[in-house]
């Protein structure tokens, strides 16, 4: 029996494992306190903020890690103390910082640094940011301005495209009836974007301002002085959440409803065609409704990859849609005219298509002065003169940002679409998976703009396939967790799984006409291949020729969610949604349940609705099966017992009921 992987590397691809977190405490205070940084905020168990941090941005908006000396903590019943040095460096350029925080028992809490630059910093940001939990939408929040005035504002319900608040002093906010958090910020002006855009599940206020022109130099010698002070009044009585805490995981399943499953597909970038032609019997298991296909007309476009492109569709009865880049400044018709040219010699007939330029590529801030050639109209113009009958499809080929600030003119489109990322800020476990809960606000935000045109997502991943911030994706050779990666480890392992349980319900619950995940292989994969970086465990077994190719945990998945294209939905109600996931449908007389632990802790859960239920489940123990057995699950299956089932780390469960 070959050796089993570490349980790090079934649940998160790598060896690296996130650092816990400190919990530290003062009487109903706690903060986490985490690699120099706050997060969750409670006070009496409310969340009060999502997280305090000192940053340091480079130029390119990559977040330096800060190495951390002389950490000395103090914790008392009633106050707690945390200070430390802290240095961030490159070849290029350092700077360090002392910071001190203080929590009490009252809910008083203050973050103060003070840095210097050790040579000249060329940066975005360096400062305070402090995030507000996105579950605030739509609240009222007290601004106070620099000159002192006082004005009631609301968290933004719609994501703003642009800075929702500007020139902040201070936040207010109600945590509940009666008792308002003040958040301060000292030592330069802050102002708020709505991190929504990106995917994050909280509004950010940082220090400076988009509006002044950056990146931008501290001077060598020269000290910056900052702090966060937050207090909450009246403190009264609040007893809160314990129960919620303490109650029950639980998932009903409801009767069938008028939505339907959106169609599933996956993407097929360009280098990965031929890779993909190479596992095609697994990719064809995956059955994928579409193909999304990538063509970069700003270089040459390999008949190869366009016989790949053909091939992966016969072989899964998938239709094809275009992702298509031209040039700036061009003529989109001569483009897309000998694209079809190549087309036709390849043999490959496009259902969709979207085109997009270089530029759209980017990230703009609104209003910014953005090439105005070839327009939108141009291109749907060029589009639909030289693939008639073929659906049009407009918006960006990034993320949500990029189309909240410029949309597209949907009454000239057949459908909308986008995808996302869920490491441009942050790429911890808990971050990335909270990315899940702005999925809803993404889709009505989209919605409030596109109107009643069909609305695609994707192809999504963990990972960033394109970097509009900056020149290119990060590298990631370590296997560690960097935010805007184009390889993130998290794809080969459990984790990965769960993600995709919970992105897939939040696109059947918003009503998405299809969604596509990943790739058949590579950064994005869910079939492993050997590539120019580790892959532990992985590249060791599929060396062995006694071995077939493997597949990834979220290869299962993926190929039970298309078996549910356009199947009626079940009602599901999960009573912890931060905690776990459900997504069911009606499917040839039975109804097929997805449920998923979106956690590190192993969870039970309560099942309420038919009985009789067949369960197969996706975790640590049966991962080496998993990942050899294309069909793991089928044979995995055996009767529920009960009503109840327990899920692993990242656990994911696939349960079935005859239907009524």
């Amino acid at each position: 029996m070959d050796a089993a992987p570490s349980r790090a590397v079934m649940l998160y691809g790598t060896e690296h494992e996130d650092a816990p977190a400190q919990v530290l405490r003062a009487g109903p205070l706690s903060v986490e306190f985490e690699n120099g940084a706050l997060r969750y905020v409670r006070f009496h168990g409310i969340e009060v903020l999502r997280a305090i941090g000192f940053l340091v941005r480079d130029e390119n908006w990559g977040t330096f890690t800060p190495q951390i000396s002389e950490l000395k903590i103090e914790e008392g019943a009633a106050d707690f103390a945390v200070s430390y040095h802290a240095v961030c460096t490159d070849a290029r350029q350092r700077l360090t910082y002392r910071a001190t925080i203080s929590g009490m028992s009252d809910g008083t809490l203050a973050f103060e640094v003070t840095a210097e630059a050790g040579t000249d910093i060329r940066t975005n940001r360096t400062g305070f940011v402090v995030l507000h939990q996105a579950a605030l939408a739509g609240h009222a929040v007290k601004v106070t301005h620099s000159d002192g005035r006082v004005v009631l504002a609301r968290f933004p319900e719609l994501i703003s495209p642009g800075q929702p608040l500007l020139d902040i002093s201070a936040l207010d906010h109600e945590i509940m009836p009666g008792v308002w958090a003040s958040c301060r910020m000292e030592g330069d002006s802050f102002e708020m974007e709505d991190q929504r855009n990106w995917g994050d599940a909280s509004y950010k206020t940082y220090v400076g301002s988009l509006l002044r022109p950056w990146p931008y130099t501290l001077a060598a010698g020269t000290r910056h002085t900052q702090a966060i002070r937050l207090s909450i009044a009246p403190s009264g009585s609040m007893g809160a959440t314990a129960a919620h805490k303490d109650s029950p995981v639980s998932v009903e399943i409801g009767g069938e409803t008028d939505a339907l499953m959106p169609a599933v597909g996956i993407g097929v970038p360009a280098a990965e065609a031929e890779h993909a032609v190479a596992a095609i019997d697994l990719v064809r298991r995956l059955a994928p409704r579409h193909l999304i296909c990538h063509t970069d007309l700003r270089g040459e476009v390999p008949p190869s990859t366009l016989e790949a492109y053909r091939r992966l569709a016969e072989a899964t009865g998938a239709q094809v849609d275009l992702e298509i880049i031209i040039a700036d400044d061009t003529d989109p018709v001569a483009m897309l005219d000998a694209l079809a040219q190549r087309l036709a010699a390849a043999r490959l007939k496009p259902a969709s298509l979207v085109v997009s330029t270089a530029a759209d590529l980017l990230s703009w801030q609104p209003g910014e002065d953005r090439p105005t050639q070839p327009t939108a109209q141009s291109i749907c113009a060029a589009a639909r003169r030289v693939f008639p009958g073929v659906k049009l499809g407009g918006g960006v080929l990034t993320y949500f940002t990029e189309i909240n600030r410029k949309r597209p003119p949907a009454e000239l489109l057949d459908y909308v679409s986008h995808t996302t990322c869920a490491i441009v800020h942050a790429a911890d476990d808990r971050s990335v998976m909270e990315t899940l809960e702005t999925l809803p606000a993404i889709m009505a935000s989209t919605r409030a703009f596109i109107g009643g045109r069909p609305y695609r997502i994707g192809p999504s991943a963990i990972a960033c396939r394109s970097n509009p911030y900056g020149r290119a994706p990060f590298e990631n050779p370590h296997n560690t967790r960097v935010p805007l990666a184009r390889m993130d480890p998290r794809q080969r392992g459990l984790f990965a799984a769960a993600y995709l349980v919970g992105y897939a319900a939040a696109c059947a619950r918003g009503r998405l006409d299809a969604v596509a995940f990943g790739a058949p292989t590579g950064p994005f994969g869910f079939i492993h291949r050997q590539a120019d970086h580790a892959h532990p465990w992985f590249d060791t077994h599929d060396s062995n020729p006694i071995h077939a190719r493997s597949v990834y945990p979220a290869f299962h998945v993926l190929a039970g969610l298309t078996k549910g294209s356009g199947r009626p939905l079940v009602a599901t109600a999960v009573s912890k949604p931060e905690l776990i996931e459900a997504l069911g449908w009606r499917e040839r007389g039975r109804t097929v349940l997805w449920v998923a632990n979106l956690t590190a802790a192993p969870v039970e859960i309560a099942l309420t609705g038919p009985a009789a239920a067949t369960a197969a489940v996706l975790d640590a123990q049966n991962f080496v099966r998993a990942a050899f057995d294309p069909e793991a699950l089928d044979a995995l299956a055996a009767p529920l017992p009960t009503d109840r089932i327990k899920l692993d780390s990242y656990g994911v469960a696939r349960l079935d009921w005859p239907s009524a």
